[in-house]
């Protein structure tokens, strides 16, 4: 994959000394730029002095395109090495990652796993062992799941006992 040169853009941009701007714009890729300074003089002059300052960004900014769109720039038969010594360190720095897969769930979503778990009833008792929460915060859980349309409230015929049935 060939690269742009800044050298070069800066010898195109000199093109504009003898009435032809803009060429710096079209060996960059910016087509668009190019037109509108080959057609207005290098926006009379001030585009062709302010692109002094810009085409090395340009230049930069075309090639990681242009790297990009041809891959990283290795080709299929090179190969990467890496040694373990060299993912050790990198492996120290990424954050530590959570024993319990769902210490990231909200309460809403470890209640409803519960009820899943338990085939869709919970007592108040185990919607306050699957989420953790103070039973105050666990009543509330509960009558916002109720709300929400998640359960409803009923007695168990057997013992009385309120129990919540979810449809999961």
């Amino acid at each position: 994959m060939q690269q742009l040169n800044t050298g070069t853009a800066y010898l195109l941009w000199c093109l504009c000394l003898i009435g032809i701007s803009g060429v710096q714009r079209f060996y960059s890729g910016q087509i668009g730029l190019g037109l509108l300074y080959l057609f207005t003089f290098g926006l009379c002059g001030i585009g062709q002095l302010i692109d002094l300052a810009l085409i090395p960004s340009a230049i930069e900014a075309r090639n990681t395109y242009l790297r990009g769109l041809h891959g990283s720039g290795t080709t299929a038969n090179q190969t990467i090495h890496l040694n373990l010594t060299d993912i050790a360190p990198l492996r120290e720095q990424l954050p530590a990652q959570p024993t319990d897969p769902t210490a990231s769930l909200s309460p809403m979503q470890k209640l409803l796993r519960a009820a899943k778990e338990q085939g869709g009833q919970l007592s108040i008792a185990q919607a306050a062992m699957h989420t953790q929460l103070e039973p105050e915060h666990v009543q509330a859980l509960l009558m916002e799941a109720t709300k929400a349309g998640f359960a409803e409230v009923m007695n168990d015929p057997k013992t009385g006992a309120v129990r919540y049935h979810f449809d999961v």
